[in-house]
């Protein structure tokens, strides 16, 4: 009978598409990793990939076969969660990656609860706000603010992001309110920390405009608290700054824009037929923690 770790190895491999990330993730060497998929294609009597200097692929072979342990490693995962669920004891690390303002102010503070609920589950929360490739990283999961293009990985919306054209009332004071997009030019803006241009949704549909500052940072809480103490003005999401619209440190201004629709909060992770129970777990916790109206927006 064939080792189930052998099958775990394999599909590791063929997820990461590298025998060292898939070492890397499952705490082998390379060479331990390419002896046992040696191993599981002697016993199979035939090869599963196709290895070059550069990448692996799969033989027609190896991608039928994939697809069925994707499936065997599903069935153990559930009847795993079948036990875990009734005797509510979870086990393992969940390894999480987050922007590090959302990470701090809306993951943090709502994994105590988390973990009360499963003590047996540890966490390890990477906040970043580069784009991290959770494959190659070995994370579980990525809560990710953004359009996302990347068909290679699943996606489980969690919640809207409204983002708003924003200054503080001594910035506008000082330097006139914008009355339309035109008006940006002649004003002082913060640019994004990845200097994206901003795509903007108006009464006569999507325009986009690289805004130009005299700030240029790596780090979204720069911009944030820049903003907020009068340098200029932002783009920001409504789960940053709604603390500081409700108590008048910021104004909303043009409000016939906002930020493209089509940036959402999400969940993403790598595959959907072997997905984690602690992995739905903690996406299922986090959609009902936040709501179809998020609480920030309330």
């Amino acid at each position: 009978m064939t080792n189930l770790g052998d099958l775990e190895i394999f599909a590791k491999v063929v997820s990461t598409g590298s025998m060292s990330l898939a070492g890397r993730a499952l705490g082998f060497s390379p060479a331990v990793v390419s002896k046992r998929i040696k191993r599981l294609e002697d016993r199979l009597g035939t090869r599963l990939l196709q290895r070059t200097t550069r990448q692996i692929s799969l033989t027609e072979a190896g991608q039928g076969f994939y697809d069925r342990v994707l499936g065997i490693l599903a069935g153990i995962e559930e009847a795993e969660y079948y036990i875990s669920g009734r005797s509510a004891q979870m086990q393992g690390t969940l390894k999480v990656t987050a922007p590090t303002s959302f990470g701090r102010t809306h993951v943090a503070p709502h994994l105590k609860s988390f973990m009360d609920m499963h003590p047996g589950l540890a966490i390890q929360l990477v906040l970043s706000d580069e784009f991290t490739d959770i494959v190659g990283e070995g994370f579980d999961l990525a809560i990710r603010i953004a359009e996302l293009t990347d068909s290679s990985l699943v996606a489980r919306r969690l919640a809207p992001v409204r983002r708003l054209l924003c200054a503080s009332p001594d910035y506008l004071a000082a330097n006139g309110t914008p009355q339309t997009i035109e008006d940006l030019k002649q004003h002082r803006c913060l640019p994004a920390h990845n200097n994206d241009a901003w795509r903007l949704e108006g009464p006569e549909g999507p325009l986009s405009l690289r805004p130009e500052g005299m700030l240029v940072t790596n780090s979204s809480e720069v911009v944030r608290e820049a903003v907020i103490s009068g340098l200029g003005i932002a783009l920001r999401s409504t789960w940053d700054i709604s603390r500081e619209l409700k108590d008048g440190r910021l104004v909303h201004i043009l409000t016939a824009f906002e930020g493209s629709r089509h940036v959402t909060l999400s969940a993403v992770y790598p595959s959907r037929q072997f997905l984690p129970a602690k992995v739905r777990l903690f996406i299922d916790y986090l959609a009902e923690v936040y709501g179809p109206v998020p609480y920030w927006e309330r």
